[in-house]
C-alpha cells in the first residue's frame, strides 16, 4: 500500500479547457484537497501540502472506516455545502483547536469528501494505470459510500455534458479539470491534468488605496468596494496586479479623488488579512470619494469579500457607482446538483 505523505497530482492552469476523446472532465471544488488512506488498523486524511486533516474531519473518517474494503488510497476534496453550494469559510472554522469545537460543527455543518480518483484497493496499486482504468475502478468502488458523508465526484468524456455544468450551475461552480484519460496519475507533477477556474467579473467602486512598500509616492493597491442595501459602501477586495508605467499613471489619476468619505459601510481592516503573506506591513489607506468604477476579474469569494486579489479589466467611464452593488458577489445556488442522482 501506499504510505501516507504520497504527493497528490497536481494540475497545471490553462485558460481554455482542451477538447477530444483524450480527456475526461470533473468539477473543480471549493474545499481541501484531501488523500484518504485506511491501512486496516485506521483512518488517516492528508491535505496537499501533506498535513494531517483527520482529527478536524471525524465525521468523515468514521464514514470511510465503515467502507469494507481495509485497505485503499483515494484522492478527493473535502466540502462543507451551505444552501447547496461550498462554502470555504465554513470549511475553514474546521482548522479549530479545541476538539469539542470540532464535534459541534461537525454536527451542525457536516462536510462532504467528494472523491475521484482511487489510487490504491486491497493492496492493489492503480498508480501506474491508466485514469479510465482507475475511474473504472473507483465506481465499483462507490458502490459502498453512504451518498451523503461520501459521495463519487461526477466525471465525463463528453464536453457538451461540462457546457451543461456551466449552464445549469454558473459561477457556483469553481472551475472544470482535464486529465488525459489514458495517463497514469501523476502524483506531485502537472502532466496529466489541466485545471479553468470560473472567471467572474464584477463593477467596483475605488474607495481608496495603499501605496508601495517602501515608496509612499507610488499606489500599491486599489480598495474596491460594493454598495449593500443600505446604501453604505463596503470594502470587498483589492487590485494590485499593476505594472510600474500603470502605477505612475495611477497615481495621476487618483490624485484628483484624494479625500472623505471612503468606505461608508466594512472598511479595510487595520490588520492583515487571513491570507496575507506579510503579516507585517502597514494597513492603513489613503481614502477617495466614491466617484471612479474599476471592472474586475475575480474567481472566489469568502464572507462577503473577494477572497485573493482582482485583476484589472477596465475603468467604467459609463457606469454610476451607485450601480456598483453588492449582489454582483452572490454565488448562485446549486452547485452541488451536479451530485444528484
Amino acid at each position: 500500500m501506499i504510505a501516507f505523505g504520497y504527493p497528490p497530482m497536481e494540475m497545471r492552469a490553462v485558460e481554455h479547457l482542451p477538447d477530444g476523446p483524450d480527456w475526461q472532465y470533473e468539477p473543480k471544488w471549493d474545499g481541501f484537497r484531501c488523500l484518504a488512506f485506511r491501512d486496516g488498523r485506521g483512518v488517516a486524511l492528508q491535505s496537499k501540502a501533506g498535513q494531517p486533516l483527520g482529527r478536524y474531519f471525524p465525521e468523515i473518517v468514521a464514514a470511510l472506516a465503515q467502507l469494507p474494503s481495509p485497505t485503499f488510497v483515494l484522492d478527493g476534496e473535502l466540502v462543507v455545502p451551505v444552501a447547496g453550494v461550498p462554502s470555504f469559510e465554513t470549511l475553514q472554522q474546521r482548522i479549530h483547536p479545541a476538539a469539542s469545537r470540532v464535534a459541534l460543527l461537525a454536527r451542525t455543518t457536516p462536510a462532504w469528501y467528494l472523491v475521484f480518483d482511487l489510487l490504491d484497493v486491497d493492496g492493489t496499486d492503480l498508480v501506474a494505470r491508466p485514469l479510465v482504468e482507475r475511474r473504472a475502478a473507483l465506481e465499483t468502488f462507490a458502490h459502498a459510500f453512504d451518498g451523503t458523508t461520501l459521495r463519487l465526484s461526477p466525471a465525463t468524456r463528453d464536453r457538451r455534458v461540462v457546457d451543461d455544468w456551466f449552464a445549469r450551475v454558473g459561477g457556483a461552480l469553481d472551475g472544470v479539470i482535464a486529465k488525459r484519460a489514458n495517463a497514469p496519475y501523476g502524483s506531485g507533477t502537472r502532466d496529466a491534468a489541466v485545471k479553468v477556474k470560473r472567471q467572474r467579473t464584477a463593477d467596483c467602486v475605488v474607495g481608496g488605496y495603499r501605496t508601495a512598500k517602501g515608496n509612499a509616492a507610488q499606489v500599491g493597491s486599489l480598495l474596491l468596494g460594493l454598495y449593500d442595501d443600505d446604501g453604505r459602501l463596503d470594502y470587498v477586495g483589492f487590485c494590485s496586479a499593476f505594472s510600474a508605467v500603470e502605477r505612475s499613471a495611477l497615481s495621476e489619476r487618483l490624485r484628483p479623488f484624494v479625500g472623505e468619505p471612503g468606505f461608508t459601510g466594512g472598511a479595510p481592516d487595520g490588520a492583515p488579512s487571513r491570507w496575507s503573506r506579510d503579516p507585517e506591513r502597514d494597513r492603513s489607506y489613503v481614502k477617495l470619494r466614491p466617484e471612479l468604477v474599476l471592472e474586475v476579474g475575480f474567481d472566489q469569494v469568502s464572507g462577503g469579500r473577494i477572497r485573493h486579489g482582482t485583476r484589472p479589466l477596465r475603468w467604467r467611464t459609463d457606469k454610476a457607482p451607485r450601480q456598483c452593488s453588492i449582489e454582483q458577489l452572490a454565488t448562485p445556488e446549486g452547485a452541488l446538483r451536479l451530485l444528484d442522482p
